[in-house]
C-alpha cells in the first residue's frame, strides 16, 4: 500500500498483519460504546522496484503520539508506523517534554487531556520550539473554546474521539506533503540564493532573500503571478525561475511581449486564428495560450495590452477556453499564466486605463524585484556571474578591477541588470587584456566618476558663521575662479598628452579611459589638431 509521502513499511516490520493490524482497535478509534465495528480491507504488499523506490523516496515524517489512552495511543502509533512514519509515543507532558529535548518533530497528534499538565501547554511548547510542527489535536471533550485556543496557539486539524482510521490516515497523510512541500521550498531557495545562473538571478540583500521565499511557494502552484519591476531589473528571468522549478518544467515556456506587438496582432497571437480570418493568413494558427499546453505564458508589459483585448484575456483565464479570431468555437487552455509590468498598474486601474478585474485575477500573487539602487551588495555577485558568463562564452579568462568594480558598487544603474549587462559586455569587448579597467567601462560610468571627484574635492569647508571658508566674500573660490565639469576634463587630457608629449595612448591609460574613449573626447572638445601639434 502506498501513502503519499512514501511506500509503506513491510508488515513484519512494523508488527501488522493484514486486517488483524488495523482490527486491533478497529474503524473508530476512541470507540467506548461497545458496539460492533467493521475495519477497513487493506491491499496486499506491493512490490517497489529500485527505480520506482528512487521516485517514492520522500522525507521521513517523525511524529509524535501523546495520549494517556494506552489503547489509543498505541494504535495510532501503528496506523502511523503502517504509512512509514518514525513514532515515538507519551502518555503525560513530562513524558512528552523529555522527547521533545533530543529531537525534532514533523507531526504531533496530541489529546488536550493529559496528565501532568494540559495538551495546550505542551501545544505551546512545540511551537515554540518548532513552530513548523503540524499538531493534530485529539478529544473526546471537544467544545468551542478548546478547538479556538488550539487553532489559535497553531494546531493545524482537530479530531473528536472517537475518530475513523481514515480521518487520522489523511491528517498524517496531509501532514507528511506539508512536510515535503516545505522541504521542497526550503531546497529551491538554497538553489536560488547559491546556484550560479539560476535562471539568472543572483543576490544575498534582504530585497532578494525575500523574493526567493514567496518565488520558492508560488513554483508549486498553478496561480497567476504578477512580476513588478523598472525596466531592465529582470522580470522575465523571474518568471522564467517560476517555470523551470515548477512541476512543468518540462513543458513549454513562452514569452509575448505586448509593448511590441501591434494591437491587430496580439489576439492573433494569444489567441490563435482560422483561415482567411486576418489579412494574410493562409492557414489556421493555433494561439500561444493554447500551444503552451501545460506549460506557462508570460505576458511581458501588460500595461500595454488594449482595453479590448484586456477583456478577452480575462475571459479565457475565468473560463478556462479561448475563441480563436474567426472561430464560434471555444478551445480549452491548460497553461498557466505569469504577467509583467514596469509601470504602475494600480495608477492605470484608478486612470480607466486598465481593467480593475484583470488587475485583480492577474493580481494573485505579486512579486516586485527591487532596483539595483535598493540591493548594492547584490552588484558585486551579479557582475562575477555575468564575467563568468561571457569568459564561457568567448573562452577567454577575464576579471574585474578594483577600481572597475568599485565604481559598479557606487553607480545607481538606472537600466539596471540589462545596464550592468552592457558594460560588462563593452568592457570585455574593447579590453586589451584579462584585466577589465575603468577605462573599459562606458562613458556615463566614467562621467558619474569624475563628477563624484569634483564633489568630493570640493567638499565645503564650513566656519563657525556657516561659510565656507574658501569662498570669497562674493562668492568666488579663494584660489581660483569655478569651472565646469567639461572645462576640467578639457584641460585634464590635454595637460596629460602635452605632458606625454603627444602619446595619447599612455594618455588614455593614465587618464583611466578607453582609447576610443579619448580620440571622442578629443573630436567632442576640438583638440584633435591640437593634440596632433604636440607630437
Amino acid at each position: 500500500m502506498l501513502n503519499g509521502f512514501g511506500a509503506m513499511e513491510k508488515r513484519e516490520q512494523s508488527g501488522l498483519d493484514g486486517e488483524a493490524a488495523l482490527g486491533q482497535a478497529g474503524a473508530i478509534l476512541g470507540n467506548t460504546t461497545g458496539l460492533p465495528v467493521t475495519f477497513p480491507s487493506v491491499p496486499p504488499p506491493v512490490e517497489v522496484g529500485v527505480s520506482a523506490a528512487v521516485e517514492l523516496a520522500k522525507p521521513v515524517l517523525h511524529v509524535m503520539v501523546v495520549d494517556d489512552d494506552a489503547e489509543l495511543r498505541q494504535t495510532c502509533a501503528e496506523v502511523a508506523a503502517a504509512m512509514g512514519c518514525a513514532v515515538v509515543q507519551a502518555e503525560s507532558v513530562p513524558a512528552a517534554e523529555a522527547i521533545l529535548r533530543g529531537r525534532k518533530l514533523d507531526l504531533l497528534l496530541l489529546d488536550l487531556r493529559l496528565p501532568g499538565g494540559g495538551g495546550l501547554v505542551l501545544l505551546e511548547q512545540v511551537k515554540a520550539l518548532y513552530p513548523e510542527t503540524a499538531v493534530v489535536v485529539m478529544t473526546a471533550f471537544a467544545t468551542v473554546s478548546s478547538a479556538v485556543e488550539a487553532m489559535r496557539i497553531g494546531a493545524g486539524d482537530y479530531l473528536t474521539k472517537p475518530f475513523a482510521v481514515d480521518d487520522l490516515m489523511t491528517v498524517i497523510d496531509r501532514a507528511g506533503q506539508r512536510v515535503q512541500f516545505h522541504e521542497e521550498s526550503r531546497r529551491l531557495r538554497e538553489r536560488l540564493r547559491t546556484n550560479r545562473g539560476m535562471g539568472g538571478l543572483a543576490g544575498q540583500s534582504p530585497e532578494m532573500e525575500k523574493l526567493y521565499r514567496i518565488l520558492s511557494k508560488v513554483a508549486f502552484s498553478t496561480h497567476p503571478v504578477l512580476i513588478l519591476g523598472e525596466s531592465g531589473t529582470g522580470k522575465e528571468r523571474v518568471a522564467r525561475a517560476i517555470h523551470t522549478n515548477g512541476p512543468n518544467a518540462a513543458k513549454p515556456f513562452v514569452t509575448v511581449d505586448c509593448g511590441t506587438l501591434m494591437p491587430g496582432s496580439i489576439e492573433s497571437e494569444l489567441f490563435g486564428h482560422v483561415k482567411g480570418a486576418v489579412p494574410g493568413a493562409g492557414r489556421a494558427k493555433e494561439g500561444l495560450l493554447v500551444s503552451a499546453k501545460a506549460g506557462t505564458v508570460y505576458l511581458d508589459e501588460i500595461g500595454a495590452l488594449p482595453l479590448e483585448l484586456q477583456g478577452k484575456l480575462l475571459r479565457a483565464l475565468q473560463e478556462k477556453e479561448v475563441r480563436p479570431v474567426g472561430s464560434a468555437a471555444a478551445v480549452p487552455i491548460s497553461a498557466r499564466v505569469l504577467a509583467g509590468s514596469g509601470k504602475d498598474l494600480a495608477g492605470m486601474v484608478e486612470q480607466g486605463r486598465f481593467r480593475k478585474d484583470l488587475y485583480f485575477r492577474l493580481n494573485v500573487v505579486n512579486l516586485r524585484i527591487p532596483p539595483l539602487r535598493e540591493r548594492r551588495q547584490d552588484i558585486h555577485a551579479l557582475a562575477l556571474q555575468i564575467v563568468e558568463r561571457l569568459n564561457t562564452e568567448s573562452g577567454v579568462a577575464r576579471e574585474l578591477s578594483d577600481d572597475a568594480l568599485r565604481m559598479m558598487l557606487e553607480y545607481d544603474w538606472p537600466g539596471n541588470i540589462r545596464e550592468l549587462e552592457s558594460a560588462i559586455e563593452r568592457a570585455c569587448a574593447l579590453s586589451s587584456g584579462p584585466k577589465l579597467h575603468m577605462g573599459d567601462l562606458p562613458t556615463q560610468l566614467q562621467d558619474f566618476r569624475r563628477h563624484r571627484e569634483v564633489q568630493r574635492q570640493w567638499v565645503p569647508e564650513v566656519d563657525e558663521a556657516g561659510m565656507d571658508r574658501r569662498l570669497e566674500p562674493g562668492g568666488g573660490l579663494r584660489h581660483g575662479e569655478i569651472v565646469s565639469i567639461a572645462e576640467m576634463e578639457k584641460d585634464a587630457i590635454l595637460g596629460t598628452i602635452r605632458q606625454l608629449k603627444g602619446d595619447k595612448l599612455m594618455a588614455a591609460k593614465l587618464l583611466g579611459i578607453g582609447k576610443t574613449t579619448l580620440y571622442r573626447k578629443l573630436k567632442e572638445y576640438g583638440l584633435g589638431e591640437v593634440a596632433d601639434s604636440l607630437n
